[in-house]
């Protein structure tokens, strides 16, 4: 996962230009508004689906099945404002922001505002210790020198945060929802009003139906599997791109900052449905606005490319993106884990 730096063709400053002007001439970067407007179509008629087999289905165990359903379905209007955010379904920037609080705040309970801004800092500087939030030092440690300065409970996690992984991702959808809160609460987004109504709509519609449709414990576990399913199933779409990928110093080109910090996933029309095309996560930072039917198209493209001018091109099997991942945690923690067995 190393960059091979020669360039036959000369500068490195001149190699994202030429890639860029190869992608437009193959027409990649034009919208699909055909294809968008069926997704949108099929995700709204799955969200309100769920919740019109929640009311009738009503005060039974049953609605377990419809939380299931509905934790994937949530996941697939994230995606959809995934999209939304990076202007590949709308021209113009107050469509994209319409639709983005609709699918974000309304629909799923998550600041549009307060993500987008975060995701763009990650697009901006990816993989970067100190610039990209996606990479922070929170939880999970993917610093070996962040790690080794951690004590008490925090080393306890970091020591064995492979294992914690998968398990911390139940937390992932509240986690989400607290973050958007606590943007909206310190006024750290654009339309803080707005959002904070949609935010609110969607909080209130979701706690009333579960509480006065079920019992208690129905309405518990319905939650509770809900988003935990919600942010498991989050986690793993984001998961494979970065994680376990070099950590770059910042005096990278912008094509080398991109392709080198990214992973791809190889797969089927499953996985492109399932991942919501990010599994073509090296095309999709590369051209961030490039409609997501376009991606697997531009991906034989910047390979060849990326192997004409010496670029290192990661792609592997997703079961093997996940192992990447926590073997980089792993290693991360051994140090802790290593100074724990020297005697005193």
């Amino acid at each position: 996962m190393t960059a091979t730096t020669g360039d036959p063709r000369g500068s490195a400053g001149s190699d994202f230009a030429e890639l860029n002007r190869r992608i437009n001439a193959a027409g990649l970067l034009r919208r699909k508004p055909g294809h968008y407007a069926v997704r949108l179509v099929v995700v709204s008629l799955l969200l309100a689906g769920g919740w019109a087999a929640f009311f009738v289905i009503g005060s039974s165990w049953w609605t377990l099945a419809v939380a299931v359903f509905l934790a994937v379905v949530f996941a697939q209007v994230a995606l959809v404002a995934h999209d939304v955010a990076h202007r590949q379904v709308f021209r113009t920037r107050q469509a994209s922001e319409r639709a983005g609080l609709i699918a974000a705040n309304l629909a799923i309970g998550m600041s549009y505002g307060w993500w987008a801004e975060k995701h763009t800092r990650h697009h901006n500087n990816p993989n970067h210790d100190d610039l990209d939030p996606d990479v922070a030092h929170e939880v999970l440690v993917w610093s070996p020198a962040v790690a080794a300065g951690r004590s008490g409970l925090r080393a306890f996690v970091t020591r064995n945060q492979a294992y914690f992984f998968f398990p911390l991702l139940t937390m992932l959808g509240i986690s989400l929802h607290k973050s958007s809160i606590d943007a909206l609460r310190h006024g750290d987004v654009k339309h803080r009003a707005t959002e904070s109504v949609l935010l609110g709509v969607h909080i209130a519609g979701y706690l009333a139906a579960l509480f006065l449709v079920l019992t208690p414990g129905q309405a518990l576990a319905f939650l509770v599997v809900h988003q935990a399913l919600f942010g498991v199933y989050l986690g793993l779409t984001f998961a494979p791109n970065h994680k376990g990928m070099p950590h770059p110093t910042g005096n990278e080109d912008y094509l080398r900052k991109q392709v080198l910090t990214s992973r791809n996933v190889r797969g089927g029309r499953f996985t492109d449905l399932a991942l919501g095309g990010l599994n073509y996560q090296i095309e999709h930072h590369l051209f961030p606005a490039m409609p997501t039917p376009n991606l697997a198209v531009a991906q034989p493209i910047v390979r060849a490319y990326c192997a004409e001018i010496g670029v290192s091109y990661e792609v592997t099997g997703l079961v093997e993106s996940y192992r990447q991942a926590l073997r980089h945690l792993h290693e991360v923690g051994a140090p802790l884990r290593e100074s724990r067995l020297v005697l005193p």
